[in-house]
This record gives C-alpha cells, structure tokens and sequence, in this order.
C-alpha cells in the first residue's frame, strides 16, 4: 500500500479460494464492506494516521518509564492514568499489575480483550533514555513493546473521540509478566478472573504483515548439581557437581528435536565451583525448550529430565559413590496452542491486513506472546504487529522507525470492531463463547 494514503475501499476481493474461505467467511466479509462503507469508519482511519505522530510521542513516553521483570508498577499506573484519561469508566490495576479497562457495549455481543505488555526484559537501573537520529528512536524497549502500548491507546482515543457504540464489549489490558520469567502470571491471572471472555487480540512486535495464530510452548528448567566438594588433590576421587553436569550437557546437546513441528532446546547459563582447585559441590544450568507442538515439548522435557538425572547416576558411577543428586526445578510454563486458521477472529484479522497492508496473502505464524495462554485454553486469540520498523529487540541498542507506523492502529482498530460489531453498522463477527473455561 501506498504510504500517502488511507486503505482502498475493495469489498469482496475474496475468491472461493482464498485460504479464509469456509464456515464465517460470509459474516466477515459483510462485516468488511459494511463497516468501510462507514463514512464514521473511514472518518477514524484518517485520524488515526493523522493521530500518528503523538501516537510516536507518547511511544517515546512510555519507553522512559523503566518496567523491568516483576517491576512494572510506574509503567502501570501510567497506563491506568491514560485509560481514565480517555474515557474508561471501570479502570483498575488488579492483584497481579495488569492494568485493566472494560467499555461496554449493548450487552448482546462478546466480550473481546485488546491488550499489549507492560513490561521489558531490563533490570532496574538500566537506563531508559530515547535518543533519536535522522528519525530512528534508539532506546531499551521502544519498539518491544512501548509500541503496542501507544498503539493501544491511539485505538482508544479514537474509539472513544468518536463516541461509537459497539455490540460487544471491550475489555483493554495493559499485562505484566511477558517477558523472561514473568512466566505470563499477567494474562494467566486476567484469564483466572473472567471466565466470560470471548476472544483475544495482542499487540506486540512490529512486522504488521505477520499475523500470529499458533502460540510455541516453551518449557524452563534449572538443574542444581550437588555433591560432598573436597580438595581438588587431597580429595581426589570424590564426584564432582560440574562434572555430573557437564556429562549432561554433553548429552543434551546431541540431541535432534523436530524441525517440524519446529522444536528447539538449549542450555542458557552454567555455573558451578567455588575454586579452581577444589572439588565442586554444587553446580547449576538453565535449559530453554520450546515447541509449536506441546505433544513435542513434553517429550523433549522429558528426555531432557532423564539425561539430567543420568548424568548424576554417570558421576556416581565412575567414583562408586552415590553422593551427587540433581534437582529439576520448573521456572518457566509457558502453554502451546493454537487458533484455527478458519476461525472468525483469524478470518477477520487476516482481512483487515490485506486492506491496510496491500499485500494479497498474509502469512501465519507462530511465536510466544500473551496470546499463548488463550489459545491453550481453547479461547479464539491472535497477536497483532504495532506498525513502524525495527530491530534489536531485547537489546540496549534497540531501535524503532514510524514506516508507514500507522498501519497499526487502523489494523488493530478494523480487527476489533469487526469482530465486536459496531451499533446499525455491523454484526459481531466473533461468536460468544457457550462453555467456560
């Protein structure tokens, strides 16, 4: 699509073969045409691209409030005074730090949760200052993901300048606990709350032609190693904790998983000893699994366990002790899932994106977002990109362009009141849930 302009009205570009052809295609596509032949409509994606350099303005404002792992409460009430700021009447920052605002609609539609992640993957103390060079932003998280946040609240803002009445309900969600060990404790404990969600729509990342259906289930160990120590001479003979380890490591890493469903696994961190001349007595590592297949990640987990606790027997063995043991300890859950391709929410996301993207095919993908936890439940999610361009993400030299930036929020906000509906415009294309979770 052309930068300079608005999305192109093209109503019914569908074909019977269109990979969203199927069971819903029809109430999406009228949803579609009914909703761009809303001069309202048409009237808040030209605000939206006018509303795009505050957008990168309060991006940049939220980048510089610090919202390290299990720290996110400035970046919080940030949002929670914005949220209120723009209309939200029932605001709130409940147990676990998500900042949560609910806008009802007629209370004959679903309820759909919009949300982006407050947090980053930076300790306290790194410093959060955004530069900015011949229109490139540099600065820890500005683009991962104080961008889905200013896109959030852009969408916001024009939803509520324009007063629109939706069928369903919109349920806005700032969540803590995305990133590293945070484990998802924000969306799990969010999703623990309501049992009456209806779908999930997550913004975060920047690529706006990717679309994210199918969620990697990952699966985080720490391994301890623990021994008798001793002296490295007068001790000789006494197994050691790094050793036992290191027996694993070995094995692990020769390990094959599936390339289809894609596995991975690795060993992040090692560390052990208190010397170079003495016998370890403890020894730790870290190990990373994850999977598009949660069949998959099980059995990688336990053929990880297995070799891990063989590698402790191996040590025992080579100094007829029985003297070294290993705990397995759980730091990260993280589920698999999955929203079929044919699904309305799927459907009309992918049919917003060829509009304001210009791009005939969208491509699926899977990654690990706040969406993983819904779509295991069997709850209908997907994870949208922000707009711009970037890089480096999880860096300190991470950097953010606004390129055709607000592609974003005009897709984030015709993906929603699709599958909402808009009062004497469209019908809900979301289907209310008839089972809770």
């Amino acid at each position: 699509m052309n930068s300079s302009a608005s999305p192109t009205i093209s109503p019914g570009s569908l074909s019977a073969n269109s990979p969203l052809a199927g069971d819903g295609i029809d109430a999406v596509e009228v949803a579609f045409t009914a909703l761009f032949a809303s001069p309202t409509v048409n009237k808040m994606l030209d605000d939206l691209k006018a509303d795009d350099s505050r957008t990168l303005a309060e991006q940049r404002v939220i980048a510089e409030i610090p919202a390290p792992p299990f720290q996110e409460r400035a970046r919080a009430e940030y949002c929670h005074k914005r949220f209120a700021e723009l209309g939200l009447k029932e605001t709130a920052i409940d147990v676990a730090g998500n900042v949560i605002g609910l806008r009802r609609g007629t209370g004959r539609g679903p309820k759909l949760v919009v949300s982006a992640h407050l947090d980053t993957v930076f300790p306290q103390g790194t410093d959060v200052t955004v530069t900015e060079d011949d229109g490139v932003l540099r600065g820890v998280g500005i683009g991962d993901n104080a961008r889905g946040l200013a896109a959030l609240l852009s969408v916001l803002r024009l939803i509520n300048a324009h007063a629109v009445n939706t069928v369903g309900d919109l349920m806005w969600v700032a969540t803590v606990g995305e990133e590293e060990l945070g484990n998802l404790r924000g969306v799990k404990a969010l999703f623990r709350a309501y049992q009456d969600i209806d779908g999930f729509v997550a913004i975060d990342g920047l690529k706006i032609a990717r679309l994210i259906n199918q969620a990697t289930g990952s699966r985080r160990y720490e391994m301890i190693f623990k021994g008798p120590g001793g002296h490295s001479f007068a001790d000789f003979g006494r197994p050691s904790a790094i050793h036992a380890m290191g027996r694993a490591i070995a094995t692990i890493s020769e390990l094959r998983p599936l390339a289809d469903p894609k596995t991975t696994l690795t060993v992040g961190t090692a560390c052990g000893g208190t010397s170079v001349n003495a016998i370890a007595n403890e020894a730790r590592m870290t190990i990373d699994m994850r999977s598009n297949s949660i069949t998959e990640l099980l059995k990688l987990e336990a053929q990880v366990i297995a070799i891990v606790q063989a590698g402790a027997v191996d040590e025992n063995k080579r100094w007829n002790s029985d003297q070294i043991g290993v705990e397995c300890d759980l730091i990260g859950d993280r589920p698999a899932g999955i929203t079929a391709e044919n699904s309305p929410i799927v459907a009309a996301a992918r049919r917003t994106l060829t509009t304001t993207t210009g791009e005939p095919h969208i491509a699926l993908a899977a990654s690990s977002t706040d969406a993983n936890l819904p779509m295991s439940l069997g709850v209908p999610a997907v994870t949208i990109a922000g707009g711009g361009e970037g890089g480096n993400q999880h860096s300190r030299d991470e950097w953010y362009k606004p390129t055709d930036a607000y592609l974003g929020p005009q897709n984030a906000l015709l993906t929603v009141l699709m599958l909402v509906g808009l009062v004497g415009v469209s019908d809900p294309v979301l289907p209310r849930r008839t089972t809770s979770m």
